[in-house]
Protein backbone atom coordinates (compact mmCIF):
# COMPACT_ATOMS: atom_id res chain seq x y z
CA UNK A 1 0.00 0.00 0.00
CA UNK A 2 3.13 2.63 0.62
CA UNK A 3 4.12 1.84 -2.83
CA UNK A 4 0.97 2.20 -4.49
CA UNK A 5 0.68 5.51 -2.29
CA UNK A 6 4.04 6.62 -3.82
CA UNK A 7 3.08 5.58 -7.09
CA UNK A 8 0.38 8.09 -7.21
CA UNK A 9 1.73 10.56 -5.65
CA UNK A 10 4.27 10.24 -8.23
CA UNK A 11 1.36 10.51 -11.11
CA UNK A 12 -0.25 13.53 -9.69
CA UNK A 13 3.26 15.33 -9.38
CA UNK A 14 3.60 14.85 -13.09
CA UNK A 15 0.44 16.01 -13.88
CA UNK A 16 0.84 19.02 -11.81
CA UNK A 17 4.00 19.62 -13.48
CA UNK A 18 2.07 19.00 -17.34
CA UNK A 19 -0.98 21.21 -16.30
CA UNK A 20 1.21 24.18 -15.68
CA UNK A 21 2.39 23.75 -19.57
CA UNK A 22 -1.21 22.53 -20.91
CA UNK A 23 -3.38 25.41 -19.26
CA UNK A 24 -1.28 28.09 -21.08
CA UNK A 25 -2.26 26.08 -24.72
CA UNK A 26 -5.42 28.17 -26.25
CA UNK A 27 -8.25 26.89 -25.65
CA UNK A 28 -8.69 26.12 -29.53
CA UNK A 29 -5.68 23.89 -29.25
CA UNK A 30 -6.82 22.26 -26.04
CA UNK A 31 -10.05 21.60 -28.61
CA UNK A 32 -8.50 20.16 -31.08
CA UNK A 33 -6.48 17.45 -29.07
CA UNK A 34 -10.06 16.24 -27.72
CA UNK A 35 -11.57 16.12 -31.08
CA UNK A 36 -8.22 14.13 -32.35
CA UNK A 37 -9.18 11.77 -29.13
CA UNK A 38 -13.07 11.35 -30.76
CA UNK A 39 -11.11 10.53 -34.04
CA UNK A 40 -9.24 8.04 -33.05
CA UNK A 41 -11.74 6.30 -30.76
CA UNK A 42 -14.04 6.48 -34.16
CA UNK A 43 -11.32 5.08 -35.99
CA UNK A 44 -10.77 2.50 -33.46
CA UNK A 45 -14.40 1.72 -32.71
CA UNK A 46 -14.18 -1.66 -32.74
CA UNK A 47 -11.02 -2.54 -30.92
CA UNK A 48 -12.47 -0.14 -27.92
CA UNK A 49 -15.90 -2.27 -28.60
CA UNK A 50 -14.37 -5.36 -28.37
CA UNK A 51 -12.48 -4.42 -25.70
CA UNK A 52 -15.22 -3.26 -23.63
CA UNK A 53 -17.14 -6.33 -23.57
CA UNK A 54 -14.04 -8.42 -22.36
CA UNK A 55 -13.79 -5.95 -19.39
CA UNK A 56 -17.31 -5.98 -18.22
CA UNK A 57 -19.23 -8.32 -19.73
CA UNK A 58 -21.50 -5.90 -21.86
CA UNK A 59 -22.88 -7.60 -24.96
CA UNK A 60 -21.48 -6.62 -28.32
CA UNK A 61 -24.13 -4.59 -29.75
CA UNK A 62 -24.55 -2.36 -26.52
CA UNK A 63 -20.43 -1.73 -26.18
CA UNK A 64 -20.43 -0.65 -30.27
CA UNK A 65 -23.49 1.71 -29.19
CA UNK A 66 -21.38 3.28 -26.32
CA UNK A 67 -18.55 3.75 -28.81
CA UNK A 68 -20.59 5.37 -31.33
CA UNK A 69 -22.23 7.63 -28.89
CA UNK A 70 -19.27 8.65 -27.40
CA UNK A 71 -17.73 10.01 -29.70
CA UNK A 72 -20.18 12.24 -29.98
CA UNK A 73 -20.35 13.29 -26.68
CA UNK A 74 -15.93 14.65 -27.28
CA UNK A 75 -17.44 16.74 -30.38
CA UNK A 76 -20.15 18.35 -28.17
CA UNK A 77 -17.21 18.95 -25.48
CA UNK A 78 -14.92 20.07 -28.47
CA UNK A 79 -17.31 22.29 -29.81
CA UNK A 80 -18.41 24.09 -26.72
CA UNK A 81 -15.46 24.96 -25.04
CA UNK A 82 -14.73 28.27 -26.56
CA UNK A 83 -18.16 29.88 -25.59
CA UNK A 84 -17.81 27.75 -22.26
CA UNK A 85 -14.26 29.00 -21.14
CA UNK A 86 -14.57 32.69 -22.94
CA UNK A 87 -14.16 35.29 -20.55
CA UNK A 88 -17.18 37.34 -20.44
CA UNK A 89 -17.72 41.10 -19.85
CA UNK A 90 -20.99 41.52 -17.63
CA UNK A 91 -21.17 44.84 -17.35
CA UNK A 92 -19.40 48.19 -18.48
CA UNK A 93 -19.21 51.94 -18.59
CA UNK A 94 -16.72 54.48 -19.52
CA UNK A 95 -14.70 53.57 -16.38
CA UNK A 96 -15.34 50.31 -15.05
CA UNK A 97 -15.41 47.23 -16.45
CA UNK A 98 -16.76 43.97 -14.77
CA UNK A 99 -15.58 40.70 -16.41
CA UNK A 100 -16.21 37.23 -15.47
CA UNK A 101 -13.05 34.32 -16.62
CA UNK A 102 -12.78 30.20 -16.25
CA UNK A 103 -9.80 29.24 -14.89
CA UNK A 104 -8.62 25.84 -14.56
CA UNK A 105 -9.21 23.43 -11.13
CA UNK A 106 -5.30 22.12 -11.76
CA UNK A 107 -5.07 18.49 -11.19
CA UNK A 108 -8.01 16.75 -10.84
CA UNK A 109 -9.05 13.25 -9.83
CA UNK A 110 -11.40 10.83 -11.93
CA UNK A 111 -12.76 8.12 -9.60
CA UNK A 112 -15.03 6.27 -11.90
CA UNK A 113 -17.38 3.27 -12.56
CA UNK A 114 -17.46 0.03 -15.24
CA UNK A 115 -21.18 0.42 -15.82
CA UNK A 116 -20.42 2.96 -19.08
CA UNK A 117 -16.46 3.49 -19.05
CA UNK A 118 -16.71 5.77 -22.08
CA UNK A 119 -19.60 8.10 -21.08
CA UNK A 120 -18.92 8.31 -17.50
CA UNK A 121 -15.36 9.02 -17.94
CA UNK A 122 -15.52 11.28 -20.70
CA UNK A 123 -17.95 13.35 -19.05
CA UNK A 124 -14.84 13.99 -16.46
CA UNK A 125 -11.71 13.81 -19.30
CA UNK A 126 -12.98 15.57 -22.03
CA UNK A 127 -14.23 18.82 -20.30
CA UNK A 128 -11.61 18.78 -17.66
CA UNK A 129 -8.86 18.25 -20.54
CA UNK A 130 -10.18 21.04 -22.65
CA UNK A 131 -10.80 23.14 -19.56
CA UNK A 132 -6.77 23.12 -18.99
CA UNK A 133 -6.56 20.66 -16.13
CA UNK A 134 -4.18 17.95 -15.80
CA UNK A 135 -6.99 14.33 -15.10
CA UNK A 136 -5.33 11.63 -13.10
CA UNK A 137 -8.11 8.37 -13.63
CA UNK A 138 -8.20 5.79 -11.37
CA UNK A 139 -11.12 3.39 -12.98
CA UNK A 140 -12.91 0.54 -11.94
CA UNK A 141 -11.03 -2.98 -11.75
CA UNK A 142 -13.52 -4.25 -14.23
CA UNK A 143 -12.31 -1.88 -17.04
CA UNK A 144 -8.67 -2.08 -16.62
CA UNK A 145 -8.24 -3.01 -20.22
CA UNK A 146 -10.50 0.49 -21.05
CA UNK A 147 -8.24 2.68 -18.72
CA UNK A 148 -5.03 1.66 -20.36
CA UNK A 149 -6.94 2.14 -24.28
CA UNK A 150 -7.97 4.96 -23.09
CA UNK A 151 -4.77 6.47 -22.17
CA UNK A 152 -2.81 5.59 -24.89
CA UNK A 153 -5.38 6.88 -27.01
CA UNK A 154 -4.99 10.45 -25.19
CA UNK A 155 -1.42 10.10 -25.46
CA UNK A 156 -1.93 9.74 -29.61
CA UNK A 157 -4.18 12.52 -29.84
CA UNK A 158 -1.41 14.71 -28.24
CA UNK A 159 -2.05 15.64 -24.71
CA UNK A 160 0.90 16.05 -23.33
CA UNK A 161 2.71 13.29 -20.82
CA UNK A 162 1.13 13.43 -17.43
CA UNK A 163 -1.66 15.61 -18.20
CA UNK A 164 -3.84 12.36 -18.18
CA UNK A 165 -2.38 9.28 -16.34
CA UNK A 166 -4.62 6.14 -15.95
CA UNK A 167 -4.18 4.12 -12.66
CA UNK A 168 -4.35 1.00 -11.63
CA UNK A 169 -8.22 0.20 -10.50
CA UNK A 170 -7.86 -1.24 -6.82
CA UNK A 171 -9.46 0.43 -3.78
CA UNK A 172 -6.22 1.27 -2.49
CA UNK A 173 -5.42 3.41 -5.44
CA UNK A 174 -8.73 4.60 -4.77
CA UNK A 175 -7.75 6.18 -1.71
CA UNK A 176 -4.39 7.06 -2.19
CA UNK A 177 -5.75 9.67 -5.01
CA UNK A 178 -8.17 11.06 -2.91
CA UNK A 179 -5.50 11.80 -0.58
CA UNK A 180 -3.23 13.36 -2.74
CA UNK A 181 -2.13 16.76 -3.72
CA UNK A 182 -5.53 17.55 -6.30
CA UNK A 183 -7.71 20.11 -6.69
CA UNK A 184 -10.69 18.17 -7.42
CA UNK A 185 -12.33 14.88 -7.16
CA UNK A 186 -14.76 13.94 -9.20
CA UNK A 187 -16.33 10.21 -8.25
CA UNK A 188 -19.22 7.70 -9.90
CA UNK A 189 -20.54 5.16 -7.63
CA UNK A 190 -21.97 4.23 -4.45
CA UNK A 191 -23.37 6.52 -1.93
CA UNK A 192 -21.55 4.70 0.78
CA UNK A 193 -18.08 4.91 -0.79
CA UNK A 194 -19.32 8.63 -1.85
CA UNK A 195 -19.88 9.75 1.83
CA UNK A 196 -16.32 8.23 2.12
CA UNK A 197 -15.10 10.73 -0.36
CA UNK A 198 -16.73 13.61 0.92
CA UNK A 199 -15.51 13.29 4.52
CA UNK A 200 -11.70 13.24 3.33
CA UNK A 201 -12.30 16.20 0.98
CA UNK A 202 -13.99 18.41 3.62
CA UNK A 203 -11.39 19.58 5.50
CA UNK A 204 -9.22 20.93 2.20
CA UNK A 205 -12.13 22.81 0.96
CA UNK A 206 -11.97 21.41 -2.86
CA UNK A 207 -14.26 21.38 -5.34
CA UNK A 208 -16.14 17.76 -5.15
CA UNK A 209 -18.91 16.04 -7.44
CA UNK A 210 -20.49 12.99 -6.56
CA UNK A 211 -22.32 10.51 -8.94
CA UNK A 212 -23.94 8.15 -6.29
CA UNK A 213 -26.62 6.16 -8.76
CA UNK A 214 -30.40 6.30 -8.66
CA UNK A 215 -34.12 4.29 -7.83
CA UNK A 216 -35.22 6.07 -11.14
CA UNK A 217 -38.70 6.07 -11.16
CA UNK A 218 -41.67 6.43 -14.18
CA UNK A 219 -45.82 6.87 -14.22
CA UNK A 220 -47.47 5.70 -17.01
CA UNK A 221 -50.66 8.02 -17.07
CA UNK A 222 -54.49 6.85 -18.12
CA UNK A 223 -53.85 8.96 -21.65
CA UNK A 224 -51.31 7.32 -23.16
CA UNK A 225 -52.19 6.60 -26.34
CA UNK A 226 -50.34 3.58 -27.23
CA UNK A 227 -49.74 1.86 -24.02
CA UNK A 228 -47.30 -1.39 -26.35
CA UNK A 229 -45.15 1.00 -27.33
CA UNK A 230 -44.88 2.92 -23.96
CA UNK A 231 -44.34 -0.77 -22.13
CA UNK A 232 -41.51 -0.96 -24.55
CA UNK A 233 -39.46 1.65 -23.99
CA UNK A 234 -39.85 1.33 -20.03
CA UNK A 235 -38.66 -2.69 -20.42
CA UNK A 236 -35.87 -1.32 -22.74
CA UNK A 237 -35.44 1.75 -20.43
CA UNK A 238 -35.08 -1.49 -17.36
CA UNK A 239 -33.10 -4.14 -19.10
CA UNK A 240 -30.80 -2.69 -21.43
CA UNK A 241 -27.05 -2.85 -19.85
CA UNK A 242 -28.66 -5.77 -18.22
CA UNK A 243 -30.33 -3.03 -15.76
CA UNK A 244 -26.63 -1.84 -14.87
CA UNK A 245 -26.88 2.12 -15.35
CA UNK A 246 -27.64 4.97 -13.07
CA UNK A 247 -30.57 5.89 -14.55
CA UNK A 248 -31.95 2.33 -15.42
CA UNK A 249 -35.72 2.70 -14.95
CA UNK A 250 -36.60 0.43 -11.50
CA UNK A 251 -40.03 1.42 -10.41
CA UNK A 252 -43.39 1.95 -12.39
CA UNK A 253 -46.00 3.39 -11.25
CA UNK A 254 -49.47 2.62 -13.61
CA UNK A 255 -52.86 4.86 -14.00
CA UNK A 256 -55.46 1.66 -13.05
CA UNK A 257 -57.15 2.94 -16.46
CA UNK A 258 -54.47 1.30 -18.81
CA UNK A 259 -52.52 -1.12 -15.70
CA UNK A 260 -53.72 -4.30 -16.87
CA UNK A 261 -52.85 -3.80 -20.74
CA UNK A 262 -50.01 -2.06 -19.64
CA UNK A 263 -48.87 -5.19 -17.96
CA UNK A 264 -49.78 -7.21 -20.32
CA UNK A 265 -47.55 -5.67 -23.17
CA UNK A 266 -44.56 -5.35 -20.21
CA UNK A 267 -44.83 -8.74 -19.59
CA UNK A 268 -44.68 -9.52 -23.54
CA UNK A 269 -41.49 -7.21 -24.23
CA UNK A 270 -39.61 -8.17 -21.50
CA UNK A 271 -40.48 -11.97 -21.94
CA UNK A 272 -38.96 -11.58 -25.75
CA UNK A 273 -35.36 -10.22 -24.33
CA UNK A 274 -32.63 -12.54 -25.18
CA UNK A 275 -30.85 -13.71 -22.44
CA UNK A 276 -26.99 -15.19 -23.73
CA UNK A 277 -23.43 -14.85 -24.30
CA UNK A 278 -22.05 -11.09 -24.74
CA UNK A 279 -20.60 -11.49 -27.62
CA UNK A 280 -23.92 -12.77 -29.57
CA UNK A 281 -24.93 -9.85 -31.67
CA UNK A 282 -28.55 -10.40 -30.66
CA UNK A 283 -28.01 -10.64 -26.72
CA UNK A 284 -29.71 -8.04 -25.29
CA UNK A 285 -29.40 -9.07 -21.98
CA UNK A 286 -25.74 -10.30 -21.03
CA UNK A 287 -23.69 -11.30 -17.61
CA UNK A 288 -23.57 -9.50 -14.64
CA UNK A 289 -20.01 -7.49 -14.57
CA UNK A 290 -20.29 -8.16 -10.48
CA UNK A 291 -20.01 -11.74 -9.65
CA UNK A 292 -21.69 -11.10 -6.42
CA UNK A 293 -25.10 -9.30 -8.17
CA UNK A 294 -27.04 -12.04 -8.94
CA UNK A 295 -27.13 -13.19 -5.38
CA UNK A 296 -28.11 -9.57 -4.36
CA UNK A 297 -30.71 -9.27 -7.14
CA UNK A 298 -31.88 -12.79 -6.00
CA UNK A 299 -32.50 -11.17 -2.70
CA UNK A 300 -34.61 -8.87 -3.38
CA UNK A 301 -36.90 -10.80 -5.40
CA UNK A 302 -37.12 -13.17 -2.49
CA UNK A 303 -38.09 -10.11 0.03
CA UNK A 304 -40.34 -8.89 -2.38
CA UNK A 305 -42.51 -12.20 -3.03
CA UNK A 306 -42.21 -12.73 0.90
CA UNK A 307 -43.61 -9.54 1.06
CA UNK A 308 -46.57 -9.88 -1.18
CA UNK A 309 -45.42 -9.08 -4.55
CA UNK A 310 -45.97 -10.76 -7.85
CA UNK A 311 -43.61 -12.27 -10.49
CA UNK A 312 -44.55 -12.29 -14.12
CA UNK A 313 -41.33 -13.33 -15.40
CA UNK A 314 -37.70 -14.09 -14.92
CA UNK A 315 -37.95 -18.15 -14.69
CA UNK A 316 -35.77 -19.20 -17.30
CA UNK A 317 -32.71 -20.56 -16.12
CA UNK A 318 -29.28 -18.59 -16.71
CA UNK A 319 -27.37 -19.88 -18.88
CA UNK A 320 -24.25 -18.59 -16.65
CA UNK A 321 -23.93 -18.22 -12.82
CA UNK A 322 -23.25 -14.36 -13.77
CA UNK A 323 -26.39 -13.60 -15.82
CA UNK A 324 -29.98 -12.76 -14.24
CA UNK A 325 -32.99 -13.13 -16.39
CA UNK A 326 -35.41 -9.95 -16.36
CA UNK A 327 -37.59 -9.39 -14.24
CA UNK A 328 -40.92 -8.13 -13.67
CA UNK A 329 -42.60 -7.85 -10.36
CA UNK A 330 -46.37 -6.53 -9.52
CA UNK A 331 -47.88 -5.95 -6.43
CA UNK A 332 -44.93 -4.09 -5.56
CA UNK A 333 -44.83 -1.39 -2.46
CA UNK A 334 -42.70 0.50 -0.38
CA UNK A 335 -42.07 -1.60 2.24
CA UNK A 336 -40.37 -4.19 0.29
CA UNK A 337 -36.22 -3.97 -0.65
CA UNK A 338 -36.85 -3.26 -4.53
CA UNK A 339 -38.75 -0.36 -4.48
CA UNK A 340 -36.11 1.23 -1.97
CA UNK A 341 -33.04 0.19 -3.01
CA UNK A 342 -31.13 0.61 -6.04
CA UNK A 343 -31.11 -2.84 -7.91
CA UNK A 344 -28.61 -1.98 -10.71
CA UNK A 345 -30.08 -5.20 -12.85
CA UNK A 346 -33.03 -6.36 -14.98
CA UNK A 347 -35.55 -5.84 -12.55
CA UNK A 348 -38.45 -3.90 -12.47
CA UNK A 349 -40.92 -2.80 -10.13
CA UNK A 350 -44.78 -2.31 -11.08
CA UNK A 351 -47.29 -0.73 -8.98
CA UNK A 352 -50.80 0.15 -9.82
CA UNK A 353 -52.16 3.93 -8.92
CA UNK A 354 -55.48 5.47 -9.13
CA UNK A 355 -54.16 9.17 -10.28
CA UNK A 356 -51.49 11.56 -11.11
CA UNK A 357 -51.11 12.39 -7.13
CA UNK A 358 -50.60 8.81 -5.55
CA UNK A 359 -47.52 8.50 -8.47
CA UNK A 360 -46.21 11.70 -7.93
CA UNK A 361 -45.97 10.95 -3.99
CA UNK A 362 -44.56 7.54 -4.68
CA UNK A 363 -42.28 8.63 -7.28
CA UNK A 364 -40.44 10.91 -4.65
CA UNK A 365 -40.82 8.18 -1.43
CA UNK A 366 -36.82 7.59 -2.20
CA UNK A 367 -33.79 8.29 -1.20
CA UNK A 368 -32.31 9.21 -4.57
CA UNK A 369 -32.95 11.79 -6.70
CA UNK A 370 -31.57 11.37 -10.57
CA UNK A 371 -34.55 10.79 -13.02
CA UNK A 372 -38.49 10.69 -13.27
CA UNK A 373 -40.52 10.16 -15.75
CA UNK A 374 -44.01 10.53 -16.94
CA UNK A 375 -45.66 9.05 -20.02
CA UNK A 376 -48.90 11.23 -20.85
CA UNK A 377 -50.04 12.63 -24.18
CA UNK A 378 -50.46 16.01 -22.27
CA UNK A 379 -47.45 18.05 -21.93
CA UNK A 380 -48.83 20.88 -19.71
CA UNK A 381 -50.02 17.62 -17.57
CA UNK A 382 -46.59 16.01 -17.96
CA UNK A 383 -45.03 19.36 -16.59
CA UNK A 384 -46.62 20.51 -13.86
CA UNK A 385 -46.29 16.41 -12.81
CA UNK A 386 -42.24 16.86 -13.34
CA UNK A 387 -41.83 19.98 -11.36
CA UNK A 388 -42.90 18.48 -8.65
CA UNK A 389 -40.82 15.63 -8.83
CA UNK A 390 -37.31 15.78 -6.85
CA UNK A 391 -34.62 14.66 -9.19
CA UNK A 392 -31.95 16.04 -11.76
CA UNK A 393 -33.53 14.98 -14.94
CA UNK A 394 -36.98 14.89 -16.12
CA UNK A 395 -38.44 12.92 -18.99
CA UNK A 396 -41.54 13.06 -20.87
CA UNK A 397 -42.49 9.92 -22.85
CA UNK A 398 -38.88 8.65 -23.07
CA UNK A 399 -36.29 7.59 -20.13
CA UNK A 400 -32.77 6.63 -19.83
CA UNK A 401 -31.63 8.80 -21.92
CA UNK A 402 -28.91 11.69 -21.68
CA UNK A 403 -27.77 14.32 -23.57
CA UNK A 404 -24.47 16.27 -23.98
CA UNK A 405 -26.98 19.22 -24.46
CA UNK A 406 -28.31 18.96 -21.24
CA UNK A 407 -27.05 18.98 -17.49
CA UNK A 408 -26.59 15.62 -15.55
CA UNK A 409 -26.98 16.23 -11.96
CA UNK A 410 -28.41 14.11 -8.95
CA UNK A 411 -30.31 15.21 -5.53
CA UNK A 412 -30.18 13.75 -2.31
CA UNK A 413 -28.61 10.00 -2.48
CA UNK A 414 -27.97 10.77 -6.07
CA UNK A 415 -25.16 13.12 -5.57
CA UNK A 416 -24.11 16.35 -6.13
CA UNK A 417 -22.25 18.68 -8.67
CA UNK A 418 -23.44 18.42 -12.83
CA UNK A 419 -21.51 16.91 -15.25
CA UNK A 420 -22.49 17.39 -19.16
CA UNK A 421 -23.62 21.02 -20.91
CA UNK A 422 -21.90 24.19 -20.47
CA UNK A 423 -22.22 24.05 -17.23
CA UNK A 424 -20.72 20.48 -17.22
CA UNK A 425 -17.34 22.62 -18.86
CA UNK A 426 -17.96 24.97 -16.57
CA UNK A 427 -17.56 22.83 -13.29
CA UNK A 428 -13.68 22.41 -14.29
CA UNK A 429 -12.71 25.59 -13.66
CA UNK A 430 -12.75 28.43 -10.82
CA UNK A 431 -14.53 31.63 -11.99
CA UNK A 432 -12.65 34.83 -11.83
CA UNK A 433 -14.20 38.26 -11.27
CA UNK A 434 -12.32 40.80 -12.59
CA UNK A 435 -12.79 44.60 -11.36
CA UNK A 436 -11.09 46.56 -14.35
CA UNK A 437 -11.17 50.21 -13.85
CA UNK A 438 -10.00 52.64 -16.45
CA UNK A 439 -7.08 55.02 -16.22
Amino acid sequence: TTQKMLRVAKAVARAREAQDVWARWPVAERAAVVSRFGALVEARQEECAVTLTRDTGKPISQSRNEISAAVQRVAYFASAAEAALSSRVTRSSSSMEEVISREPLGVVANISAWNYPYFIGLNVWAPGLVAGNAVVYKPSEHAMGTARLVESLWREAGVPDGAFAALDGSAAAGAALVDADVDGIFFTGSYATGQKIAAAAAPRMIKLQLELGGKDAAYVADDVADVASVAAGLADGACYNSGQSCCSVERIYVHDAVYDDFVAALVSTVSGFKMGSEWSTDTFVGPLCLPSQPAFLRRQVDDALARGATQLTGFDASPTPRHFPPTVLVDVDHNMDVARHESFGPIVAVKRVRDDDEALALVNDSYYGLTAAVYTADKDRALAFLARTKTGSAYWNCCDRTSPYLPWSGRAASGLGVTMSELGIETFTHPRGYHLKLP
